[in-house]
């Protein structure tokens, strides 16, 4: 018994990381809302780098990255590169979101914040199972890397990765899941 037992833990656990997405797929359109409701989905950032980043606020690395994040897409912005970060709130309370964005906002401006209250979002990228996730999409909207956890020890190769992902040519299609 205790082997069948063991043996269907492992199917099981095979099957859900199997199902978690990874580089050259095709992630969910669906990027959450704005504080002021505005969908955002991979396939409206067609044709950018796009740097997806789960997070919470009671995630104290997560607060660490986020103004990481924020330089990335400032410098982006002034240097007119085809770079967008959007950063997930995570199973947060739609208040706490909006109380969030609004404080963040001034200090972060060129960062798009978005919400996904039950995590459905992020759960296809492996966020339901922790934060912070960081996803990279090529400009052809597919995977291109994801990250678990974050350090500053990881910054370099980040940069890189997203230089590199910058580099690529400007697709003509756009990959787009349902």
């Amino acid at each position: 018994m205790r082997r069948i037992t063991i043996a269907l833990f492992a199917t099981l656990f095979c099957i859900s990381a199997s199902a978690m997405i990874k580089p050259g797929d095709v992630p969910p359109n669906d990027l959450g809302r704005t504080r002021d409701n505005q969908s955002i989905t991979v396939s409206s950032l067609h044709g950018k780098v796009v740097v997806i980043s789960f997070w919470a606020t009671w995630c104290g690395y997560c607060m660490k990255e986020m103004p990481v994040l924020a330089n990335l897409q400032e410098l982006a912005t002034q240097k007119n590169l085809a770079l967008q970060v959007v950063s997930v709130d995570s199973k947060e309370d739609r208040k706490i979101f909006a109380n969030a964005a609004r404080v963040l906002h001034p200090g972060l401006p060129d960062l798009l914040l978005t919400w996904d209250r039950y995590g459905r979002i992020g759960e296809p990228y492996g966020a339901s199972k922790g934060i912070p996730v960081m996803v990279m999409l090529h400009r052809d909207g597919t995977v291109a890397h994801v990250h678990v956890g974050y350090g500053e020890d990881m910054l370099d190769s980040l940069v890189s990765e997203i230089n590199a992902l910058l580099a690529e040519p400007v697709p003509a299609t756009v990959a787009i899941a349902h």
